[in-house]
């Protein structure tokens, strides 16, 4: 026992210290073992503490989240009770004023169609008159007036036809709508201005007459003399037409066509049948020659052409009525859609909260099913 096993160097090793030392080191193998053990338990002890804090911790925050939930449906349901009451509210409103707008619109219809009818009978009423002074026109053609006795002088004619042509303006137009002798823009006079609306050009009326070339032909007493007083009628004619034409039709000031009144019906039914050429003339120098009915026909037609400006503009105002009352309901319907669109945002808020709320209930359940006991082991383990 004391023969040595081993010799290192100097040093050898004896059975008995050999031994000795394994000893020891199963000793201190051992104690590595238990001391792991004793960690590992420890380990595991804290594991499971850590657990169960969590798993606490889990339940306090699924219970606040479940407060959270509880209040936020409250919430919703008096959001929904309140929008429903502000919807029923504002519905109502709104049919408020549509029936509101709806009653004035019609009124205003009703009174506008009334005054149009009126307008119209009126214009009925002034075209019969007209036609049964036409139907005269036939029977007056075959007469000549002679205005010798009344018209003894150039003056005096003049006056005669103006005053006529006047009386007919006056009687047919509202003052506003005609001016006589008012001076134009190349300081020409015509006898009377008939003011159209929506700032159109005026239109001119003359009321001048060569009336002393028309008396020549009914004192001819040879078809010389005829031939020659026609010849000098035809030429007065055309000097007057082209001073109206000249000084009376001006772009942009006065209409493009002016009137040459005649104060005789017969005379202008002789003209129109026995000198065309100087009708034709006239025309193409844009003087149109009318008889006192013709001239109470044209300022119907302008009255009838300013009553319906008149219209028209009630009827502008009535639109833009209409066109607010659009705006309003675009309005509207732009906030219905802004309300509806925050209605379905709502819903999907909710639904995505429900959504979470359930799957925090499920990974709720799943840790509450969970086994953390600490599984047997195996010894050696």
């Amino acid at each position: 026992m004391d023969s040595p096993l081993l010799v290192f160097g100097q040093f050898a090793v004896t059975p008995l210290q050999a031994l000795a030392a394994g000893g020891g080191l199963i000793v201190l193998l051992l104690l590595v073992l238990v001391l792991a053990a004793l960690r590992t338990g420890q380990a595991r002890a804290a594991e499971t503490a850590a657990v169960l804090a969590r798993s606490e911790a889990m339940e306090r925050h699924l219970a606040g989240l479940m407060q959270v939930q509880s209040e936020m449906t409250g919430r919703m349901q008096t959001m929904s009770e309140i929008f429903g009451s502000r919807t029923s509210h504002l519905a109502r409103l709104v049919n408020e004023r549509l029936d509101s707008t709806s009653q004035r619109v019609g009124q205003a219809l009703q009174e506008t169609r009334a005054k149009t009818d009126e307008g119209l009978s009126k214009l009925h009423e002034r075209l019969a008159v007209i036609d049964r002074a036409q139907s005269t026109m036939t029977s007056l053609s075959s007469e000549i007036v002679s205005l010798q006795s009344i018209l003894a002088n150039k003056q005096t004619r003049g006056a005669f036809g103006q005053g006529r042509m006047e009386a007919i303006i006056a009687d047919g137009l509202a003052p506003n709508s005609y001016s006589f002798q008012t001076t134009l823009s190349n300081n020409s006079r015509p006898d009377c201005l008939v003011l159209m609306p929506n700032g159109a050009p005026s239109l001119v009326i003359d009321a001048k007459f060569p009336l002393e070339s028309w008396q020549r032909l009914g004192m001819a007493d040879s078809p010389e003399t005829l031939r020659a007083a026609q010849t000098q009628f035809r030429g007065d004619i055309g000097v007057h037409v082209k001073a109206i034409a000249e000084k009376y039709l001006i772009a942009g000031e006065t209409q493009d066509t002016a009137f040459m009144f005649v104060p005789s019906e017969s005379i202008f039914a002789d003209i129109h049948e026995h000198f065309p050429d100087v009708v034709q003339k006239a025309a193409r120098a844009r003087v149109v020659i009318v008889s006192p009915a013709l001239l109470m026909l044209s300022v119907q037609v302008i009255q009838a052409l300013l009553r319906d400006v008149r219209m028209r503009e009630q009827a502008h105002l009535i639109q833009g009525e209409v066109r607010e009352l659009l705006a309003d309901l675009g309005r509207l319907d732009e906030r219905v859609n802004k309300l509806q669109t925050h209605f379905n945002q709502a819903s999907r808020d909710i639904g995505d909260i429900l959504t979470s709320t359930g799957k925090i209930n499920k990974r709720g359940e799943r840790i509450d099913a969970m086994d953390f006991e600490e599984q047997p082991r195996l010894a050696g383990e």
